[in-house]
């Protein structure tokens, strides 16, 4: 009797580290939704999941059966993970992306205001004083492109005579 009592004692933790791993899965999920990632990150972020999660699996397996691997242990843990996605996966994640989504508006909101006096100075710089610095420069290279745009065309005129020139001289 005492055998059969630890094994469902055994049944009920590993049942439970299967809801675990479904909470720690759907955390990977939220985090792909509530921020654009690249594939490069989404590959490292599933490595990271199967690390971790087979890390708290072992630990698990040391810590209440002494690293004793049982086959009602692998069906505890997919029930577990089957019960969580089933029940609560939908609404932990779209209550945990609605809360992300907040923050990171909250955050993108402040950064604004604290950033606008910034803002506001290189806008000034830009608009202002960089073309009261850049005024002498911007006629100097509106003389250039103009005694430059002068010279092509008085080489075009002067081809153009001697071609003819050249043209009666035949």
């Amino acid at each position: 009797m005492d055998n059969s009592v630890n094994q469902i004692h055994l049944f009920i933790i590993f049942l439970i580290c299967g809801l675990v791993i479904g909470i720690f899965f759907d955390v990977f999920r939220i985090l792909r939704k509530s921020f654009k990632t690249p594939d490069l990150i989404t590959y490292i972020e599933d490595a990271l999941f199967g690390v971790f999660t087979g890390i708290f699996l072992i630990f698990m397996l040391f810590v209440f059966n002494n690293g004793e691997l049982r086959f009602y242990i692998f069906i505890a843990l997919s029930l577990g993970l089957i019960i969580y996605l089933l029940t609560i996966s939908k609404f932990f994640i779209k209550v945990n992306v609605k809360i992300l989504t907040t923050i990171k508006k909250t955050i993108i909101k402040i950064l604004s205001i604290l950033l606008y006096p910034i803002k506001f100075l290189l806008n000034l710089i830009r608009n202002h004083i960089l073309k009261i610095v850049l005024k002498p420069f911007r006629i100097l290279t509106i003389n250039i492109k103009g005694f430059y745009i002068n010279n092509l065309k008085r080489t075009k005129k002067a081809k153009k005579i001697k071609k003819k020139k050249k043209d009666f001289s035949k």
